[in-house]
């Protein structure tokens, strides 16, 4: 079993068996703020901090029946002793996080995350109700706004999905675009349908643009970077002289939104077609904006 599980079956364990939905993040994520390396990662959501890693393990567990599942609530359904299967360390920080905020209701978890955390009260709706003016001015302060145009690229190899969200959340993106020519992943969050879900649900609009990417058979036998380097010439010759329409459906995009991303999987933006993509752009003659790797 992965060992977030264990930490979330000894959160419902340390809690009576059960804890309201709004409750459980909370309390999350007090506890993984606490750690050295966080257990799970939130991006500000409708009640504050969420983490769409932690919702998903719990749902397979409710598959599982490990846990049952209610509209409003989850309670652990399994009767192994998780608590102690936890490292030494997290066993005190959940004990510890438990014993001070779980006898707290969601709006007063929410009251305290939100003080303590401002970023994730940014896209609450209870913010306004469970602060005060000068409390919510904080949180307004952690809202990112721009008005530069900026063409973004991005790649989600190696971070989680809270950390790619927030990236995109931080930089103000508004359009996500999808330039992998075969959108799945087997990371958990990425492949079209989720991704095109979690961006939505955050206000970030996701388009598909597979006619810019490289095909997977393309894609073998890429170990240094000298077989990248034949790969994108490839890709810049066979592809990007073929798809100035589309390119030029990225420009306008760019022009009406003003802050898009250009997505793939690889990290290094030197193993990854989407520079040579934002380079072709960037030498439309209507292009006069900034490229920036995120």
């Amino acid at each position: 079993m992965y060992y977030r599980r264990k930490v979330l079956l000894s959160l419902l364990q340390l809690s009576g068996g059960s804890i309201e939905k709004i409750a459980l993040q909370k309390l999350l994520l007090l506890f993984s703020k606490r750690q050295a390396i966080p257990a799970f990662e939130f991006v500000p959501y409708k009640y504050g901090c969420y983490s769409f890693s932690a919702n998903a393990d719990l749902t397979v567990m409710a598959r599982k029946g490990m846990v049952v599942e209610s509209d409003t609530s989850f309670g652990k359904n399994d009767p192994g002793d998780y608590v102690r299967q936890l490292h030494p360390e997290d066993e005190q920080l959940l004990r510890s996080v438990v014993s001070e905020y779980g006898g707290l209701d969601a709006d007063a978890l929410m009251r305290r995350t939100y003080i303590l955390y401002p970023y994730y009260a940014t896209r609450s709706e209870a913010a306004a109700r469970l602060l005060s003016k000068k409390e919510m001015d904080i949180v307004q302060s952690e809202k990112t706004a721009s008005y530069e145009t900026v063409l973004f690229t991005i790649g989600y190899e190696g971070i989680s999905l809270e950390e790619y969200l927030n990236r995109l959340l931080r930089h103000d993106v508004r359009v996500l675009v999808d330039v992998r020519n075969n959108p799945l992943s087997m990371k958990y969050g990425f492949s079209k349908s989720r991704l095109r879900q979690y961006c939505t649900s955050l206000g970030i609009e996701y388009v598909h643009l597979p006619e810019v990417g490289i095909r997977s058979d393309q894609r073998r036998e890429l170990h240094v970077q000298s077989d990248y380097d034949k790969l994108f010439a490839r890709y810049r010759a066979e592809n990007l002289t073929q798809t100035i329409g589309v390119q030029k459906q990225i420009l306008d995009l760019l022009q009406r939104q003003k802050r898009i991303a250009l997505t793939c999987f690889e990290a290094n933006i030197h193993e990854c077609h989407r520079k040579h993509l934002a380079e072709a752009i960037a030498h439309i003659p209507e292009f006069c904006y900034t490229v920036q790797h995120i």
